[in-house]
């Protein structure tokens, strides 16, 4: 063992790809107290403490702070380094790639509705479809996706919250800061099952203006077992706390705890609850707890989970209800965690999109850092002034203009120093280079590319092939949180018993992402124009091929039909064809004509008699052969 003595600790876990730096490893793998006083609160867990100190680093990366971290460590002589954005360049790209052009949700069956082939089962993905992308107007969808998608490129994870606003009368979503965020995972967990608790805890400075010492709050949510209904009240000291509802004793029965409005005992004596989106009872429900304690009444070893719930001080909701394991009637956690990746086995979070490229940031800042010191040599060169008469008391200063006067043997000499700056600079882009191979995006992704060296589209689709398979396991990530959101929101509003929502089924919904990459978009205009002239591909196809490149199609059944209604060849076609006008007239999306009885035919006379002769005529005869005469 004495030889082991001191050596430094190999931690290889989801944030080891930080142990180069020695302010985030010590000896003992831990993140330095100085630079990292929040990982090392006496409530946060221990697990948590290098997620905690990596999540801070990087934010550092993301706003050029990276120098005053490392000053903790290396003294003031660190924050000479230079620092110009490039891990921030990399994090608003990816993210928008990610995001990409448009984000929509779509029901399945929805597109039918209003077609030939409508049913009511389309008719209500189809109201679905559309009461979903009301609510995402009002709540600013996008631009929640763009605060949880940047903080899970830059950190590794993003964290949505809804739930159900009783004064707005809808579903709200929030996004959190991951820092904030302390799931419960259990022990026997592959790190992918939902967790069962979930905490949101973060410090409240001290506020000396209202004379509030520094506290610590906590937002819990508890899936558990269904319980006896509970209302506001107060404990021994007078602190608000929730409490049973007992009924009223009878002279045979003590008083016993109420059960919920539409809750049943069942048989082995346990509570159930039908919810509005569950065709089978429930004995879970959600508990939401917010509470906060000053944080010097926190001593001992209590971390987030196991704080003392005798000292905390519960809040209130709008509607007066104290947040005390107030039952929410809801069988899930309104939370949803986003990994940046897909978690390895066994793991719950993800990985910053920075994290194999930090160390090639590093030597970039360095290379910044010595270009700029050479360029302050460059525009003001060293000069070396020799001679007799070259006194070493005399000080010289160079200017614009200025003129030294020498004596015999003198001699001015300048030191070139603009090829080392040439190097540099060449160096510079070399790691620029390289930082964006390792994190897989192409020049072509991130803007720095030539257009004139793609001839075609296919070119640069070639070039996109690294991109394409970074979105693939991104998108591949977050395709479950994507579906939860629509399906979390039906839910909530069905919770919230809105009007609109009343009866409505939870139906399958996903949030869809739009393309991420450039598009040629003559030539797949030219490649639809063709496959659709050989008849080869539909109408249909091909309309959705132009809304996948971007073209201004809202709605493909109704430019289908703007399409039809003027393709007169098309329909002198199909006129031939069947010969039926109603179904020539509903394809040009118009009337057909009433039918009208056709006049009778009246030939002309050929012998000289006239009209009414010849008819009276073939009348006579026509009634002599019916009596079996002969005419001659």
């Amino acid at each position: 063992m004495g030889l082991f003595t001191g050596a430094k600790n190999a931690i290889i876990d989801a944030y080891s790809w930080l142990n180069y730096k020695p302010l985030f490893s010590d000896n003992l793998g831990m993140p330095n107290r100085r630079a990292f006083p929040e990982a090392h609160a006496t409530w946060v867990p221990a697990a948590d403490e290098r997620r905690l100190a990596a999540y801070k680093m990087l934010e550092a990366y993301d706003n050029n702070q990276v120098a005053e971290l490392t000053a903790f460590r290396d003294g003031d002589d660190a924050r000479e380094r230079r620092e110009f954005g490039d891990p921030s360049m990399f994090i608003d790209t990816i993210t928008s790639h990610v995001l990409g052009d448009e984000q929509t949700i779509t029901v399945p069956g929805a597109e039918q509705a209003g077609s030939d082939q409508s049913t009511p089962e389309a008719e209500t993905a189809e109201r679905i479809q559309t009461l979903l992308r009301e609510w995402a107007d009002e709540e600013l969808l996008p631009m929640r996706l763009l605060q949880a998608e940047r903080k899970a490129v830059g950190l590794g994870d993003g964290v949505y919250l809804l739930h159900w606003d009783a004064d707005k009368q809808r579903v709200r979503i929030k996004t959190f800061d991951p820092g904030f965020y302390f799931p419960v995972i259990d022990e026997d967990s592959d790190g992918s099952d939902y967790p069962d608790r979930i905490h949101f805890a973060w410090e409240l400075p001290e506020d000396k203006a209202r004379r509030l010492p520094a506290r610590l709050r906590r937002i819990t949510y508890h899936l558990d077992w269904i319980g006896p209904t509970t209302a506001n009240g107060v404990d021994r000291t007078g602190r608000a706390v929730r409490a049973p509802v007992l009924s009223d004793p009878t002279e045979e029965q003590a008083a016993q705890p109420v059960l919920g409005r539409g809750d049943l005992l069942d048989e082995q004596g346990s509570i159930t609850r039908l919810y509005p989106w569950s065709e089978q009872p429930s004995y879970k429900t959600v508990y939401l707890t917010d509470a906060t304690w000053e944080l010097g009444d926190l001593k001992g070893p209590a971390d987030v989970d196991s704080l003392p719930l005798d000292k905390a001080h519960f809040a209130t909701n709008g509607q007066g209800e104290i947040l005390d394991r107030l039952d929410l009637y809801q069988d899930f956690i309104p939370v949803i965690h986003v990994p940046n990746t897909v978690p390895p086995a066994g793991e719950h979070w993800g990985q910053s999109s920075l994290a194999k490229v930090l160390q090639v940031f590093d030597e970039l800042s360095g290379s910044d850092t010595d270009s700029s010191r050479a360029s302050a040599t460059t525009g003001a060169p060293i000069l070396a002034i020799s001679g007799k008469a070259v006194s070493t008391q005399t000080q010289y200063t160079a200017g614009p203009g200025m003129v030294f006067t020498l004596g015999e043997g003198g001699a001015i000499t300048s030191v070139e120093t603009s090829g080392n700056l040439a190097e540099l600079r060449n160096h510079v882009k070399d790691l620029k280079d390289r930082a964006a191979t390792t994190a897989r995006l192409p020049a072509v992704a991130l803007g720095t590319a030539d257009p004139a060296q793609f001839d075609s589209g296919y070119q640069m689709e070639l070039a996109l092939g690294p991109l394409d398979s970074l979105m693939s396991g991104m998108r591949l990530a977050r395709d479950h949180p994507d579906r939860l959101i629509p399906k979390f929101v039906q839910r909530l509003f069905q919770a919230g018993q809105h009007p609109e929502w009343v009866g409505l089924p939870v139906l399958p919904a996903k949030l869809t992402r739009g393309a991420y990459t450039p598009t040629d978009k003559t030539a797949v205009l030219e490649e639809v124009t063709k496959a659709r002239a050989a008849k080869v591909i539909s109408l249909e196809t091909a309309i959705r091929r132009l809304q996948d490149i971007g073209w201004p199609i809202e709605d493909a059944e109704e430019e289908i039909k703007q399409i039809d209604a003027r393709s007169f060849e098309d329909a002198r076609l199909l006129a031939d064809a069947l010969g039926n006008p109603k179904e020539t007239a509903d394809f040009l999306g118009r009337k057909a004509p009433d039918a009208q009885e056709p006049p009778a035919v009246i030939l002309p006379p050929t012998d000289g008699t006239t009209a009414a002769d010849k008819n009276t005529a073939q009348a006579a005869a026509a009634g002599a052969g019916e009596s079996g005469g002969n005419t001659t």
